[in-house]
């Protein structure tokens, strides 16, 4: 839904990015738990956290999750903590939900199988299927995580099913090489093909960061930021970016449209905290 109130999903860490691509990507749970509590202090609404062993390889095990999740709650007690289940790096049920049993407030659900320029993230119908059910059995919040209209449809589908059940929050995906492409014709697109009580954030990979940023935002809509996403602070790529510097240039882009910034706890109280009882989106103060 359009809003005067944006969502700043903070994604600091991801699969990709290695200390060698740049010194600033958080890797041990340490990093993550105060690279996420800074940003907390400046202001965001939901950490998408990914973990990663002592060697900076990522790892689905709920010991190194959980590590991140009582640090982060420590230390940001209202945030919207959001964990992966992404299976580019290991595809076997078991090992992709294990995060689930934490009971974070959500966790991602990508809709479908897509490619990235050097690797295939498989996602088949019974996988999405079973995951979004253990979510639900958890009481843990789906992040609707969209690369393409298939997956907007498909996401719809499991709705109109039962299989998933609000609150909606979207995070759409634009400028990978084989999904949305970050033009506002396919942005138009897209956010006009979900319903209109969902919330949505818009996210631009790489270059797009910045440009799908500011036009998430003029438009009325969310933002997911960091390092996962886009390891520059410029188009040119003249010098990395850190974390930080991404979320302060967004509650910049606030400022200048005019807009507020979407607190955690006003997030949560409309249904996405996992707090054992699952509600429905509710309209407050014209939200």
């Amino acid at each position: 839904m359009k809003n005067n109130k944006v969502i700043i999903n903070f994604c600091p860490t991801g699969m990709v990015p290695t200390k060698g691509m740049t010194p600033f990507v958080p890797i041990s749970p340490q990093e993550i738990i105060e690279q996420t509590h800074e940003a907390y202090e400046i202001g965001i609404t939901i950490a998408h956290l990914h973990a990663r062993e002592d060697g900076g390889i990522p790892t689905y095990t709920s010991n190194v999750y959980r590590d991140i999740f009582e640090g982060v709650r420590k230390h940001c007690p209202d945030l919207i903590i959001c964990g992966s289940t992404s299976g580019r790096n290991f595809p076997e049920f078991e090992k992709r939900s294990e995060v689930i049993e934490l009971k974070p407030d959500m966790c991602s659900l990508t809709l479908s199988s897509l490619n990235f320029v050097k690797q295939a993230s498989v996602n088949a119908p019974d996988m999405v299927q079973r995951l979004a059910q253990k979510m639900k059995d958890y009481g843990v919040n789906t992040e609707l995580e969209c690369f393409d209209l298939g997956m907007i449809n498909y996401g719809k589908y499991l709705i109109k099913k039962g299989i998933i059940e609000g609150p909606f929050y979207w995070n759409l995906l634009f400028g990978n090489i084989a999904g949305f492409q970050a033009n506002f014709q396919q942005i138009g697109t897209a956010v006009s093909d979900i319903p209109e009580n969902h919330f949505i954030g818009l996210a631009g990979l790489a270059a797009d960061q910045l440009n799908v940023n500011a036009a998430a935002i003029a438009m009325g809509y969310g933002v997911r930021v960091g390092l996962e996403d886009n390891i520059w602070w410029d188009e040119s790529r003249s010098r990395k970016a850190t974390n930080i510097e991404l979320v302060q240039r967004i509650h910049s882009l606030i400022s200048i449209h005019d807009k507020q910034y979407f607190s955690p706890k006003e997030f949560g109280n409309l249904g996405f905290r996992n707090d054992g009882v699952k509600k429905r989106c509710v309209s407050v103060n014209g939200i």
